[in-house]
């Protein structure tokens, strides 16, 4: 898999251990599942010898050893880890609990990552990157691992008065602390993925079991809004009480008044959309698709590269919100953002596969 830092110079401070290229011998050779990292990156290749009819070899052998290895990340009842080194440790398949120990001042556990992980929407960037392995290349293994993973989020869910998810959870499949702002909670941000995943397995197996998790979890959704109609983050286990941390000393509360700026504690709510989608998948509908016109594409194309500057970069100023990656950048100061970069060129990219298709 890959790393948030790829650095090709031997003597750099980021640099792994890699299969090719210039690394160090005792550089870092672990993989992270965490935002997307190795899951974009596989999905890329996947398209790419897709698109070159699996004829460039390198390419084709390295993707197929990405897929290779990443099965090898999960555990058997499904989870997989936010980083992982090797094949995991195979772990007793139980169905998630609330801690029986003071989960405030207990269960702190520095290599976290090594446990079952839904943060950052790791469940649906896992499940997109298996199925299009799957579709790709017909592989019964990565068909088996969605289904497998469906299955552990189905076992991943906590009892009432809480049925809803966690972002971490210990071998005993209870919640548990990751960094020290992100307490054992339930979490209004992950559960959503969840659902959405279940929701995404469901029709894409017509497996009918993974929707049973879903009504309660909305129902869980819709009382847990706060008065603003977003989700807190975290919810305290059993009182369901919205949960903060104080912005220097990074104690738990209840009050949210002086929150850190570099982490979001508040998240939308997207509980209409996924009531809606539920109802369809669970009538077996599918989804409308409207497409958006190649005028309209031409017209996003056309801007996006008028905002250009002279050396051919997009430049952003800085607004003053937080940032992926909190780099610390005064309001107003210009940098390149990658997310910028990524949503221009999907609108070129956009635009050049309709222009495409209509001149067929």
């Amino acid at each position: 898999g890959w790393q948030a830092s790829i650095d090709f110079n031997p003597a750099g401070r980021n640099t792994g251990l890699y299969r090719h290229g210039n690394g160090k011998k005792k550089g870092k050779n672990n993989s992270s599942l965490d935002d997307d990292k190795t899951q974009a990156a596989l999905r890329l290749l996947i398209a790419v010898d897709q698109a070159l009819e699996f004829r460039n070899e390198r390419i084709h052998e390295g993707t197929l050893y990405a897929i290779d290895h990443l099965l090898t990340a999960q555990f058997p009842n499904g989870g997989f880890p936010q980083v992982w080194r090797e094949p995991v440790p195979h772990e007793a398949i139980v169905k998630a609990s609330f801690p029986d120990y003071d989960w405030r001042t207990e269960g702190r556990i520095k290599e976290y990552w090594d446990y079952y992980t839904l943060n950052d929407g790791l469940a649906g960037t896992v499940t997109e990157t298996l199925w299009q392995a799957w579709e790709t290349y017909q592989d019964q293994r990565c068909r088996e691992a969605v289904l497998k993973l469906g299955d552990f989020l189905i076992l991943a869910q906590l009892p009432e008065p809480q049925p809803a998810w966690a972002q971490q959870y210990n071998f005993q499949l209870q919640p548990m602390w990751a960094r020290k702002f992100e307490p054992p909670a339930i979490t209004g941000s992950e559960t959503q993925d969840v659902i959405s995943t279940l929701l995404f397995i469901a029709e894409k197996t017509g497996e009918q079991r993974f929707l049973t998790p879903i009504p309660a979890a909305l129902r869980w959704m819709e009382r847990s809004e706060l008065p603003d109609g977003q989700m807190a983050r975290f919810y305290e286990l059993q009182t369901n009480r919205p949960l903060y941390m104080t912005r220097n000393t990074y104690e738990l509360t209840y009050d949210d008044s002086d929150l850190p700026t570099h982490y979001g504690f508040k998240v939308g709510s997207d509980r209409q959309r996924l009531q809606a989608e539920f109802d369809r998948v669970s009538r077996g509908k599918k989804a409308e698709t409207r497409g958006t016109s190649v005028k309209t594409l031409a017209k996003n194309a056309a801007r996006v590269v008028l905002e250009l500057d002279a050396e051919g970069r997009w430049i952003t100023s800085h607004d003053g919100k937080p940032l992926v990656g909190q780099p610390k950048l005064k309001p107003g100061e210009q940098f390149i953002s990658s997310r910028v970069f990524c949503q221009n060129l999907r609108r070129l990219g956009d635009y050049v596969m309709a222009a495409h298709r209509n001149e067929r």
